[in-house]
């Protein structure tokens, strides 16, 4: 960072706190479909993979976008981009409530998707304020506006029992661009920007953005991205439609409870930040991974009834998990994945600091491209085998596959290039691994 245009300290919070506002909105927006496709499905009666495939759509596009939007942040800066994306996002989503068919809905669906790629816009634009020892915790903070989920899930049940799913549509639509106007108001330049305004640097070829997305560590990091983001959105779209058919829950309270999912999962991504900058984003994937793995195969075990030959005769018994137990599950699941959604991206600006918005944008895209496959499957598999917990089966393998390679590739690391690590380049993960060893 050039001292020359050396970012104040009220700057640096205005960028912080006004970039995480937004992007709170801006993922409530993308997770609309989480209610009002509840209702959308009754109204055109639609089978799971039908609306498994609605409630997707928007992380389809949001996913596609992200790379695209993090190389143009980097090359026009955040500022002009972040309000540009909320903008055409806050018209998609005003176009939704002229819809009436079960296609015209995906169509709107597809173009309110752009909602979500403003992470990839926020990251480079909040990174590029900070010194490198803060940015896991600054990240944190802004990946926390991932509580927009929350939001959604306990305003938009209220609105819609009250004055339908287009009310929910038009209010949300008519908030995104209220908060677009007072981001563009109240924000600058970010301090790479206004070096290049000035002349003093260039702007970074496109292709040349592109270079670092050579390392299969990027597409690692992707992997895990794809489980502690992905399978994130996809379990904030899904989890009301689970609670109301596997539980029988009304939508209000379904949404509630599936807020006790998003919240830790989005608010303690700043506590995943702070501990990725002070014991290593290492660990905190390494408790990420491992306690999901636990939570998953807990959370896939289906009712089940058994039938044991006692001596009286046959002795019959159930084993179910109850509403209770389900949602402190899905808090702790929740709570970890926060972790490590801050702790792959705290990778990225210290090991790629000249091409945070492009490597950010390819893990965004492979996380994003999570949220948008898992729905669909969750929808498939409901249809295929019948049982609500398929989606927790499929997660655990999902969650078991990235937890066994990044082992070993930590270990294949350590054991190529330990001798050789360089602390000022190297990966957080293997700096970690060099302090515990010396």
């Amino acid at each position: 960072m050039n001292t020359a245009v050396a970012p104040t300290p009220a700057q640096q919070q205005t960028a912080l706190w006004a970039s995480t506002f937004a992007f709170t909105v801006c993922f409530a927006v993308w997770t609309i479909f989480s209610i009002i496709g509840v209702q959308i499905k009754q109204e055109l009666g639609l089978n799971d993979t039908q609306f498994g495939l609605l409630i997707a759509m928007p992380i389809l596009s949001g996913s596609l976008s992200r790379l695209f939007l993090g190389i143009w942040t980097d090359q026009f800066g955040g500022r002009r981009v972040f309000t540009s994306v909320m903008l055409c996002a806050a018209a998609a989503t005003w176009l939704l409530t002229f819809m009436s068919s079960y296609e015209g809905y995906l169509f709107a669906a597809l173009l309110i998707g752009l909602a979500g790629g403003s992470f990839s816009v926020g990251i480079p634009y909040v990174s590029k304020w900070f010194p490198p020892e803060k940015q896991g915790t600054v990240l944190g903070i802004f990946g926390a506006g991932n509580i927009g989920a929350a939001v959604t899930k306990l305003l938009a049940p209220m609105v819609m029992v009250a004055m339908g799913w287009k009310a929910v549509a038009s209010y949300w639509a008519i908030g995104l661009a209220v908060t677009a106007v007072l981001f563009f108001l109240l924000t600058r330049e970010d301090p790479d920007q206004v070096r290049r305004a000035s002349g003093e640097i260039k702007p970074t070829p496109f292709v040349e953005q592109l270079r670092p997305l050579r390392n299969l560590q990027v597409w690692r990091f992707g992997l895990y991205y794809f489980f502690v983001f992905g399978a994130f959105v996809a379990l904030a779209l899904w989890l009301p439609r689970l609670m109301v058919g596997a539980y029988g829950l009304d939508i209000k309270t379904a949404g509630l409870l599936a807020a006790c999912y998003s919240i830790p999962a989005s608010l303690f991504r700043i506590v995943g930040g702070w501990l990725s900058d002070r014991i290593g984003a290492r660990k905190v994937m390494y408790w990420t991974f491992g306690v999901s793995v636990v939570c998953t195969f807990l959370l896939s075990y289906p009712p089940t009834t058994y039938i044991v030959q006692g001596i009286r005769g046959p002795i019959e018994f159930t084993l179910a998990m109850g509403v209770v137990p389900f949602t402190v599950l899905i808090f702790v699941l929740g709570f970890f994945m926060s972790l490590g959604k801050a702790a792959v991206y705290k990778h990225i600006p210290v090991y790629y600091p000249q091409h945070v918005g492009a490597v950010g944008g390819v893990v965004g895209l492979i996380g994003g491209l999570g949220g948008f496959v898992l729905p669909i499957a969750f929808g498939a598999l409901n249809d295929l085998i019948g049982i609500w917990t398929s989606c927790f089966m499929l997660l655990f393998v999902l969650v078991s596959v990235a937890l066994t390679w990044m082992h070993f590739a930590i270990r294949r690391m350590e054991r190529m290039h330990f001798p050789q690590i360089d602390t000022e380049t190297d990966l957080p993960e293997i700096m970690s691994a060099r302090a515990q060893k010396g």
